[in-house]
This record gives structure tokens, C-alpha cells and sequence, in this order.
């Protein structure tokens, strides 16, 4: 058995754990190297560490990254996000390699429907079409006909005909926040991101006494409640935006922890405060399986092209029908 086959078969069995890196190695000039050798293209969500960020090739929101992933011409799709994230790649990549570097890397949200459960769902309303949130997995995508992100799903909802009944899965938070905004009364399914419901409003509104000029900013995935304490909602995009533009010196900033590190970029003489979830014992929100790829599960990944993600052909082609109007729909929006 060669080095390669060796390594694929513990990645299988024990994953990363007992994989040894060389001492001394420099990660980042490794990662680079082999990005370069192999024709790769590192892709990035805000959620992920600082020093994954800053590797990137392109670093960016679903909506962003599901473009990027598009349009790339790289041979190899190295995607540090969750493993939703690698698969919508790989749905618009069919013929491209693409690789998560760890595939424990998951979401609550994705984990709360099935296709099969939304099936069954959608055949008691036989006139409604599915609309989804892109955080959830391919089976949901093949049962759904449009997929949206935070960034794009007012734009398109808005295009729909308000006499078309609509199920909206799997984000409840979401899916009520546009109900208000869009001013329908689409059908929900009841899944929920555990980051965006980690969120204390009694710590948020403390936080918001001690300190008077500071905006509180919000994702529409977080609970009800907390979006009508914020002064602006939106996409971790729009958030970007709305902190670097806005005259305000001071954000509380309600949404996954990983975003402040772009934040300080843009805006490096702002003050940032991570909202305060209800666990008393952490200061901030963190998704722990966005956290799960490190520096050296990248330069692993890399090395042995490993792991990779996999999509049965008749599957990714229904998926990739709901991603297609995705994306023909939202091409007017920056």
C-alpha cells in the first residue's frame, strides 16, 4: 500500500486525529504551494477562523461563494465551510474535484429536513411550490424548485406571484422574517440554526444599556425576538456592508462570531461586540462545525485530495435545477 493509499484509508476510518504533519512545516507556505502545484481554488465562509479567511482565494456568504464556485476554473474546489457548502460546489462542479476538509463539519439547520421528509411534506399542499434555504443538504435541494440565500431570498420571494402559495424549508426564523418583510404567508418548516437561537435577549439588552450609541445588527436567522431589539437585519454580506457604511462608531453584532475578523478589516476603527449568547460561561456566538476545519486539516486535505465529496449523478441534477433559477434570479443583485 503507497503513501496515498495509506492515507486515504485512515481519513476514512480515524479521520484527522492521529495524521502527522511534519515538525516545523510552514502551513501557509505548504498551502500555497500546493494550491499553486494543483491548480486549486480555496474557498471560504465568513464563519471560518481568521487565518483561514485571510488564505482564501475567495471569501464570501453562500450566495458569494455558490458564484464563485460557478465561475472558477480551477481543477481542485478546496471548500472551508460545512459540508452543505462543498456540495452545492460540487452540484454546479460536476467534472471539478472538490474537498471539504473535514466532512464532520455539518449544520443544525441542514440536519432538520431531509428530501425525503419534505416530500411528504409538500404532497399537503399539492399547489405550493418549495422555496429553500441553501443550508441544507442535496436531497432537499432536488425536492425544492428555487433555492434562496440571506443574501438574495426577499429579491426572489418578491418575484414570485403573491397568489402562489409557497413552503418555505427549513429555516422557521427566516422563513418568518420574509412572511413580514415580503408581507406573505408562506408555510414553514420547522428547523432552526442553534447558533442564531444561542442569542440571550436579557445579556443583549444589557449589553445595549452599558452601551447607549451602539447599534445592534442582526442575521434574519435569529430568533424573532432579538430581530425586533436590532436596528438593522440582514445577510453576513449586507452586515459587512451596513458596518463599514454606516456613521455609527459602535455594533452588537448578532450573528456568528467568525465575521468580526473580516469586520476589523473594513472597519478598524469601529468598535465590534459580539452579541452574548445564553450560556454565561461563553462571550460570543461560534459554530462549532464551522470551527472543525483548522490550518492543518487544510494542508491535509490538500496533500492527499482528500476528503471528497460525492454526488450521484441523477440527484445532483435535480439539485442543480433549483440552484440554476438561484442563480438566473439573483444576477441583478451585487
Amino acid at each position: 500500500m503507497n503513501t496515498v493509499e495509506q492515507a486515504t484509508k485512515q481519513l476514512m476510518t480515524k479521520g484527522y486525529m492521529d495524521m502527522k504533519i511534519p515538525e516545523g512545516i510552514d502551513l501557509v507556505a505548504e498551502i500555497n504551494r500546493m494550491r499553486k502545484e494543483k491548480n486549486a481554488v480555496i474557498l471560504a465562509h465568513y464563519y471560518q477562523s481568521g487565518e483561514i479567511q485571510d488564505l482564501a482565494d475567495y471569501l464570501g456568504d453562500s450566495l458569494q461563494l455558490a458564484r464563485a464556485a460557478a465561475k472558477t476554473n480551477a481543477d481542485l474546489i478546496v471548500f472551508c465551510g460545512v459540508h452543505f457548502m462543498a456540495e452545492t460546489a460540487k452540484i454546479i462542479n460536476p467534472t471539478k474535484k472538490v474537498i471539504l476538509p473535514d466532512t464532520q463539519a455539518g449544520c443544525s439547520l441542514a440536519d432538520a429536513c431531509s428530501g425525503e421528509a419534505l416530500r411528504d411534506f409538500r404532497k399537503q399542499y399539492p399547489d405550493a411550490i418549495v422555496v429553500s434555504y441553501i443550508n441544507c443538504d442535496a436531497s432537499v435541494k432536488a425536492e425544492s424548485d428555487i433555492i434562496v440565500t440571506s443574501s438574495n431570498a426577499e429579491h426572489i420571494i418578491n418575484s414570485i406571484p403573491k397568489e402562489q402559495k409557497i413552503i418555505f424549508a427549513p429555516d422557521r426564523n427566516l422563513g418568518r422574517y420574509l412572511n413580514q418583510v415580503c408581507q406573505r404567508e408562506m408555510i414553514l418548516w420547522d428547523g432552526s440554526c442553534i447558533v442564531h437561537e444561542a442569542f440571550s435577549l436579557e445579556r443583549i439588552a444589557q449589553q445595549m444599556a452599558e452601551n447607549p450609541n451602539a447599534k445592534l445588527i442582526a442575521h434574519p436567522e435569529a430568533q424573532e425576538d432579538l430581530l425586533r431589539m436590532a436596528h438593522f437585519i440582514g445577510s453576513t454580506s449586507r452586515l459587512l456592508e451596513y458596518v463599514e457604511k454606516d456613521k455609527a462608531n459602535e455594533f452588537i453584532v448578532a450573528t456568528e462570531e467568525g465575521i468580526l475578523h473580516k469586520m476589523e478589516k473594513i472597519a478598524p476603527n469601529k468598535k465590534l461586540i459580539p452579541a452574548l449568547v445564553q450560556d454565561e460561561s461563553c462571550h460570543c456566538s461560534e459554530c462549532f462545525f464551522m470551527k472543525l476545519n483548522t490550518l492543518e486539516k487544510l494542508y491535509l486535505c490538500m496533500k492527499y485530495e482528500l476528503p471528497e465529496i460525492v454526488i450521484e449523478e441523477n440527484l445532483r441534477l435535480k439539485a442543480l435545477d433549483s440552484l440554476n433559477r438561484m442563480l438566473e434570479l439573483s444576477k441583478t443583485i451585487a
